[in-house]
């Protein structure tokens, strides 16, 4: 039997789980076709002659005693011009392509390549006969649009090639565009380089992150910094913004690409993005978004197996992009579905459950996808550096942060942003908590942010988190004995915490205005609730009462702060000015 021809007959069909015999020959993680409908899966486990295989689509229909083919290659991708702006399903099958074959519902068994073989592209060679390459370097570039432009590379694994042939011109992906010889070897090239999803794209070394990725969301941005090559975990109960969170992120974040990985969510959630997306405005080009974004759409209702694909094809894709010295934001909502399919897969193998019937495995596979992220120096013989930073969304039943997969990314992601319930339904967006979040990343971004925005940002950003932590602990006591009982100074810091929540934390993502904030303006509108702070101690400090120090006109100017438009931040500053005067105004009248 040639390696092309492994075939084995279906034994039993247990849901996405088929167990196939006469398959010894076969490798772990090889694609098959099973059945009569020729449907996609892959090997997981081997025993003697039988193959374990997860299906990535709908099973019915199909019996023991059917074919099963392995094409004796692994789950892998295909990467090259035309991923931007494209839709694709968990295995990287082009949903408009396949809705223009099979209508409106996927046919299984539909087999359609990731990249367009019809499309003609404009390739620039940068390399000329002769010249001698290596793993990662530029062979050429290509348009992908306006925005973009793609770096085709020499295949990782291919060291000291020397150019035999190359071309200008425009051709599709699969066409050959050159060739070179490396070692004994003579290999021709095309557009388009296919890797294996469950294998790591190669990179010289991971260095620490440093640079923040600016997201825009004041309480991030302020207080839990993510840099650029880090980690983020987004948990939070149903209905409590994880979605709309990712969304702010993918349009507003510091970020070349964005590759959006629905794992599993509801068809209507994943619906919206689809429908939204497009109609978004980049706010860095003035174009739709889509021009830098590539979605994997994957519906709780699509099969099981598929979502834990999903999430690899994801990273694979951003690796991709990383390598040529792009900074990517990847999103992956939501993590607990991939979970899932990890607990349904793992139950279909009768393997020992860990805690809540997840596998015993699920928190290292959590971490095989997060370390995945990161700042690298990438492959290549020139100097480039990329990025890849991962925000999974998580959601636990009922919001219940000791739920296994809320762990298991706590374990290993350096940025956690919980997701209050009760933030959410009194209408505070994003409804980050600010008492339970954290980020290790500050200490690493620290030095560039103080050098942007000056050596007092830290100091001021301790003190706010500070103020909302005693109002924590002086919530308390008014529960318990009533407001009557705490200090003129204490009460002061319950009127200033409320201005850094409602005015300063709480956003509008529905406003052109407040959607987004810069680091200038939020240094200022931070700069001047401080201010105030200072200034209503020293009026406390000569017996005036927090019920005047609040009704000074400007209270309300400061409330309005963030619906000045970052052309105007100079009002901003007029606000302290009017804060100082009716302060000053009011401890002049005390010591006449």
């Amino acid at each position: 039997m040639s390696k092309k021809e492994v075939k084995g007959r279906i034994k039993k069909v247990a849901g996405p789980l088929v167990v196939a015999s006469e398959m010894g020959n076969a490798n772990m993680f090889d694609v098959v076709k099973v059945g009569h409908l020729k449907l996609i899966g892959e090997i997981i486990e081997i025993h003697g002659d039988e193959a374990f295989i997860q299906v990535y689509e709908e099973t019915g229909g199909i019996g023991p005693g059917e074919e099963v083919i392995s094409t004796q290659a692994p789950l892998s991708v295909e990467l090259g011009p035309g991923l931007i702006s494209t839709i694709y399903d968990g295995i990287q099958r082009p949903l408009k392509k396949i809705s223009e074959i099979s209508g409106n519902y996927i046919s299984r068994g539909i087999d359609i390549p990731g990249l367009d073989r019809d499309k003609k592209w404009d390739f620039k060679a940068s390399v000329k006969k002769g010249d001698k390459v290596s793993q990662g370097d530029t062979l050429g570039t290509v348009e992908e649009n306006d925005n973009i432009t793609l770096k085709i590379m020499v295949p990782p694994g291919i060291k000291n090639a020397e150019i035999i042939s190359i071309k200008s011109g425009k051709f599709t992906v699969d066409q050959v565009i050159g060739s070179f010889k490396y070692g004994d070897k003579t290999k021709e090239f095309t557009m388009i380089q296919k890797w294996p999803v469950r294998k790591n794209r190669p990179y010289k070394n991971k260095k620490p992150p440093i640079a923040q990725l600016v997201s825009g969301q004041r309480v991030i941005d302020a207080f839990f910094p993510l840099a650029k090559g880090g980690t983020a975990c987004v948990p939070g109960p149903f209905g409590s913004g994880k979605t709309v969170i990712q969304h702010q992120l993918a349009k507003w974040a510091d970020a070349d690409i964005i590759v959006y990985v629905g794992c599993g969510e509801r068809g209507n959630e994943m619906t919206d993005v689809l429908n939204e997306l497009p109609e978004l405005i980049d706010p860095r080009t003035g174009k739709s978004l889509m021009e830098r974004t590539i979605l994997i759409a994957n519906t709780s209702n699509m099969p099981v197996a598929a979502r834990e694909a999903s999430i690899f094809t994801g990273i694979t894709i951003a690796e991709y992009y990383r390598d040529m010295g792009y900074n990517i934001a990847l999103m992956a909502d939501s993590t607990s579905r991939w979970a899932e399919a990890l607990r349904e897969i793992s139950g279909r193998l009768e393997e020992m459950p860990g805690e809540e019937g997840y596998p015993a495995y699920l928190a290292s596979r959590v971490a095989s996808f997060y370390e995945r992220a990161g700042y690298v120096d990438c492959l290549a013989s020139e100097e480039r550096e990329g990025s890849i930073s991962v925000i999974g969304a998580v959601s636990p039943p009922g919001g219940d942060l000791s739920d296994p997969v809320v762990q298991a990314t706590l374990r290993v992601v350096k940025v956690f942003w919980s997701l209050e319930s009760s933030l959410a339904y009194r209408r505070h967006f994003p409804a980050i908590s600010w008492l339970n979040s954290y980020s290790l990343y500050y200490d690493n971004v620290q030095d560039e942010v103080e050098a942007k925005e000056g050596k007092e940002w830290t100091s001021m950003r301790r003190e706010a988190l500070k103020i909302l932590q005693i109002e924590d602990e002086l919530l308390e006591i008014v529960r318990l004995v009533g407001l009557e009982s705490l200090s003129q100074s204490d009460r002061l810091i319950l009127f200033i915490s409320k201005i850094i929540r409602e005015d300063f934390l709480h956003q509008n993502a529905f406003s052109d205005i407040d959607s987004y904030t810069s680091f200038k303006k939020m240094f200022k509108m931070l700069d001047v609730i401080l201010y105030f702070m200072k200034k209503g101690t020293m009026a406390i400090e000569n017996k005036i009462k927090v019920e005047e120090i609040a009704k000074v006109p400007a209270v309300e100017k400061v409330a309005r702060m963030k619906l000045v438009s970052e052309k105007e931040l100079k009002k901003i500053d007029d606000i302290k000015s009017e804060l100082d005067k009716e302060i000053e105004n009011i401890l002049d009248k005390v010591e006449e």
